[in-house]
């Protein structure tokens, strides 16, 4: 019995000091972590901006979209909006930042968030699976199937059709929304 004991304290000591430790490095990392964040944030809006200024955070009450700007040209004429998207993928949510002409139109679009499958989903994440998505949504409707797009496109997201879809949905959804909103 009492060397029961003396295991069972043992590994409540190690389970303190291991706890400790890691309370102590989330304390040390935390700002820089959000720094991180905040500064990909940053450089997903100018990526997805298509030069136009980026105006004011709107948070509406949706369930969908989390925020959304207005995106003015150099005249100050609303010419569209950046829209945060939250979609459901095969790794659970993702967060999608997604500029819209006010047409609905996609003008650019970034996955930031995520919990994708590396080597499949997570090639969601790159510049160049987002493009199949760039220009679509007010005159031809934004593909949300494997089907609508090009046989290159199609082979692209070849084992991570649940994220496409996720993506593909979300988009879809951030151009009814924009069209919805008109010029504001």
């Amino acid at each position: 019995m009492r060397q029961y004991f003396k295991v069972g304290m043992t590994l409540a000591l190690i389970c303190a000091v291991a706890a400790t430790a890691l309370a102590f490095v989330n304390h040390v990392t935390k700002e820089k972590i959000a720094t991180y964040e905040e500064s990909v944030v940053l450089d997903a809006y100018s990526e997805v901006s298509a030069g136009f200024t980026v105006g004011e955070l709107i948070v509406p009450t949706d369930e969908m979209v989390s925020e959304y700007h207005p995106l003015t040209d150099s005249s100050g004429n609303v010419s569209g909006y950046i829209v945060m998207l939250n979609a459901n993928g095969y790794g659970g949510e993702m967060t999608i930042m997604a500029s819209y002409g006010i047409d609905g139109e996609v003008l650019g679009a970034k996955l930031l968030g995520n919990s994708e499958t590396p080597g499949l989903g997570k090639k969601a994440e790159s510049k160049t699976y987002m493009e199949k998505f760039v220009g679509t949504g007010s005159v031809g409707p934004i593909p949300v199937k494997k089907s609508e797009l090009s046989k290159a496109d199609a082979e692209s997201i070849g084992g991570a059709t649940v994220t496409f879809s996720g993506i593909a949905k979300a988009l879809a959804y951030g151009s009814d929304y924009v069209k919805n909103l008109g010029v504001k």
